[in-house]
């Protein structure tokens, strides 16, 4: 049975932000670059060394406002020179922290939208304060957890240069982890007489496959809730073959499709390869995809695909 969700304290509540609305107009509607984004709260890439040494006592956190603040400038030029990837419309962040001491006090989503000068949201996990996390397998146990009376939290976020409607927070099934909430939101992108519905999700890792199809159930009975064009994107945490199978069969099974090839590497650590985050589309065509590297802002790549607009 999932655990009961707590409500939301205010803090915990969805964030919108308008950085520079008159910037929303220059580009063109017809074809629209989305990417997706599990951040790491921006302390970068190294997710397994790092865990080993703080577990050993050998990694402080002295510098961590600065480096973050450096992360966060080095995803915004990546986002927007168009070299790694073309220059974004729409980014889907997981892993966005909101002033936590792990991400330095930094708001992650809404300093990388300030530095784009585009519109964001953050919608908050609401992390349950003084609750000690669950003992997991020791290959999940390499994430810095946020500390248990921190004031801070994590999350998921878009940043847009074109206005978002209709934001819809979706509390995902979750069992195995009752410290860390799952969550995905759902918007519609409003680009000039185009709309298109996103939905981004950070999928439990702790799950088994069962676990994992539940929320994308959950995922795919919102996205259904609207008959136009619909992205379900964002990081799957499908950490084993049989991960990437299921959750690719199930998506097309719902008339998803995807232009990423199944094993394609989108997460690395200690040199091992996964294929962790998808963009599958329905009634949408997807004229150009990748992967980009390299971009060490954190253990995964972006990826991103250019949605060409229909009415």
């Amino acid at each position: 049975m999932a655990t009961a969700i707590p409500p939301l304290k205010e803090s915990e509540k969805i964030e919108f932000g308008d950085t520079a609305p008159g910037k929303l107009r220059e580009r063109d509607p017809g074809k629209l670059v989305v990417a997706s984004y599990n951040i790491r709260y921006a302390v970068g890439r190294f997710l397994i060394s790092s865990g080993l040494l703080r577990k050993a006592g050998l990694l402080g956190s002295h510098r961590r406002e600065a480096q973050v603040a450096e992360h966060i400038q080095t995803a915004a030029r990546a986002f927007s020179e168009g070299k790694l990837l073309p220059e974004i419309d729409l980014l889907a962040l997981q892993e966005a922290d909101k002033q936590t001491r792990r991400a330095g006090g930094h708001h992650v989503a809404r300093e990388l939208a300030e530095a784009l000068e585009m519109s964001w949201i953050h919608m908050p996990a609401g992390i349950p304060r003084g609750q000690p996390p669950k003992t997991r397998q020791w290959w999940l146990d390499f994430e810095e957890q946020i500390s248990l009376y921190d004031s801070g939290d994590t999350g998921v976020g878009l940043i847009s240069r074109f206005p978002l409607s209709d934001v819809t927070r979706i509390d995902l099934p979750w069992q195995e982890c009752a410290w860390r909430p799952r969550l995905a939101m759902a918007a519609t992108v409003c680009a000039g007489p185009y709309k298109l519905r996103i939905i981004n999700a950070h999928v439990d890792p702790h799950a088994a496959v069962g676990g994992q199809l539940e929320q994308l159930e959950l995922l795919v009975q919102e996205a259904e809730s609207s008959t136009g064009p619909s992205l379900i994107l964002g990081d799957f945490n499908t950490l084993s073959k049989k991960k990437v199978g299921e959750t690719r069969s199930f998506l097309e099974s719902h008339g998803y499709t995807t232009p990423f090839a199944t094993g394609t590497p989108t997460w690395r650590g200690a040199g091992i390869r996964l294929h962790a985050d998808w963009i599958f589309s329905r009634n949408a065509k997807i004229t150009k995809w990748g992967v980009a590297r390299p971009l060490n802002v954190s253990d995964h790549w972006p990826i991103w695909a250019e949605v060409q607009m229909s009415v």
